[in-house]
């Protein structure tokens, strides 16, 4: 076999692996949204006593947020209007970016809220 040919079936080999492999990871990341979703009611509810909870100062009812403490706080905003909430805006209870295995009270807020666009 000339070295071109063999060059040639290398590279068509390399072709093949890196399309196998980028079909093989999209196809997890398709999968995935859905998983996540279906996870999402058999996650822990976080707890205010949670030490990351407490350090951000997340509240299960955002009404009760001490708006001396957590100047940041405007009314009207909780965890279902925060972009790190990953829950449906019917859930009562959802995944959060910020507290990873966790299930946010959606009527719940904390200092990393961050306003959906």
């Amino acid at each position: 076999m000339s070295s071109s040919k063999k060059a040639a079936s290398d590279n068509s080999r390399r072709s093949f692996m890196t399309l196998v492999g980028a079909a093989g990871a999209a196809a997890i990341v398709g999968l995935r949204p859905g998983f996540a979703t279906a996870q999402a009611a058999a996650l822990p509810h976080l707890a205010d006593s949670d030490p990351t909870a407490k350090a951000l100062g997340y509240i299960e009812d955002a009404s009760k947020v001490d708006k001396s403490k957590f100047p940041s706080y405007k009314a009207g905003a909780h965890c279902a209007t925060c972009n790190f909430f990953q829950g449906k805006s019917a859930d009562t209870y959802g995944p959060c970016q910020i507290f990873p295995g966790k299930a946010v009270n959606a009527n719940g807020w904390c200092a990393s809220h961050s306003p959906k666009a």
